[in-house]
């Protein structure tokens, strides 16, 4: 445990501006400040930092409610401990400082230092991962919500279409699925809003259309089927009516077009990323990890060896870890809702595509459903064994082996 500091800073962050608070080791305030969020104003913060003791050797330590920004990144930089307070934290603090429930920004300040002067050991500071895997971060995570985003478009355009054009579905499905975000779906759209604009297409113009999607192959024969599909004998709106959902159809368009093309360019610049850091290697090596998930995988954990204590700490982080609530005689084993929630949700598919394509895996996840666990306890349970060995590798340099991963699965187990 790191010895209590002499000194804490607490930072009330807003949106123009920030005030900070610096105090000692008996709680007395030494000095506050408002300072602008601009390079003048950060300078200044380290001057007051400098008065205050703050050396290279023994930097004083800053809790702010908020792990990203500007401001973050640069106290970042000066290789300080920087605690990320959660608000709802922090306003229970306040009720041991005031019954009042009054609020300032002042007073914020004030109790963040406080909250590191006495509970420093109880919270975690930010990590000190590489730059490299903090780009990976921001290219991984906005690539997740593209992804979200695409879908919720993709279901917005599939509501309206059911309304007035339930044809269209019908005729761009594959396989029995309709995936709106599919090139070969959008450019069709594009040409035919409407049922009307459908039953008028000629077989060459969905073609050239299909085409222009980037489809190569099979081109007649999907042109063909889609132009007899768009000419079945419908359910149809009035005129006025159908028109204007065609047009609304097409406003919806432009946002899943837009989506879509933000997904591919976030994909590839998340793939180049990704393919550049050292762990790169260690995490595809696992089944059910590809070049995206793996990258989502690295985004959450990280790459600082030393910000988890050991794997299980990273699986309470990820939520795959079970929760034990044991009072006098009843016990009872849940699972963790406060959690990482992009990497629980990366997590999930990852121990999907393991449990699909590994034999080992497979055999793992079968034995939690025996044991009577439903299938999203299985996944969890299979993405805490993964997530575990997987701490174990990124902490030896080590790439997984499935006969170290799984040895009662391999035929010559005892």
């Amino acid at each position: 445990m790191s010895p209590r500091p002499s000194v804490t800073c607490g930072i009330d962050w807003a949106e123009g501006h920030y005030d900070i608070a610096l105090v000692d080791a008996d709680g007395r305030l030494i000095d506050k400040a408002r300072l602008d969020d601009t390079m003048e104003g950060f300078t200044t913060f380290i001057e007051l930092l400098a008065t205050a003791g703050d050396t290279a050797d023994n930097p004083i330590p800053v809790a702010i409610e908020t792990p990203r920004g500007l401001l973050v990144s640069a106290l970042r930089a000066t290789q300080r401990r920087v605690y990320s307070i959660n608000p709802m934290a922090v306003a229970r603090y306040r009720e041991r400082w005031t019954v009042a429930r009054s609020k300032s920004d002042h007073a914020d300040a004030m109790v963040l230092a406080n909250i590191l002067r006495t509970d420093a050991h109880a919270h975690r500071p930010l990590p000190h991962d590489s730059e490299l895997a903090r780009a990976i971060s921001v290219l991984a995570r906005a690539h997740q919500d593209a992804t979200w985003r695409r879908t919720k478009a993709s279901n917005e355009l599939r509501s309206l279409l059911r309304e007035y054009y339930p044809g269209f579905l019908q005729a761009v499905a594959a396989r029995g699925a309709t995936n709106l975000a599919s090139a070969d779906a959008r450019v069709i759209l594009a040409i035919a809003p409407t049922p009307t604009a459908g039953a008028n297409l000629t077989t060459a113009r969905i073609a050239t259309a299909l085409r222009r999607g980037g489809r190569q192959r099979n081109i007649d024969r999907i042109a063909a089927q889609i132009h007899h599909a768009l000419r079945r004998p419908q359910l149809r709106q009035p005129p006025a009516v159908e028109h204007a959902m065609g047009v609304q159809a097409g406003a919806l368009l432009a946002m899943l077009n837009a989506a879509c093309d933000g997904l591919e360019q976030l994909a590839k610049a998340t793939t180049e990323a990704f393919g550049q850091h050292p762990d790169h290697d260690v995490i595809v090596s696992f089944p059910g990890l590809g070049e995206l998930s793996g990258a989502r995988v690295l985004a959450e954990i990280g790459d600082d060896r030393d910000r988890f204590a050991d794997a299980r700490a990273l699986k309470a982080y990820a939520g795959s870890a079970p929760v034990t609530r044991a009072s006098g005689r009843s016990l009872v084993i849940t699972h963790r809702r406060i959690k990482n929630n992009r990497l629980a949700a990366v997590g999930y598919t990852w121990a999907f595509m393991a449990m699909t394509n590994s034999p080992p895996a497979r055999a793992h996840y079968q034995q939690r459903k025996n044991a009577g666990d439903g299938h999203p306890a299985a996944l969890r349970h299979l993405f805490n064994r993964l997530l575990g060995q997987l701490h174990h590798c990124l902490q030896t340099g080590q790439t997984y082996d499935e006969a170290k991963a799984f040895p009662a699965a391999q035929p010559n187990a005892a």
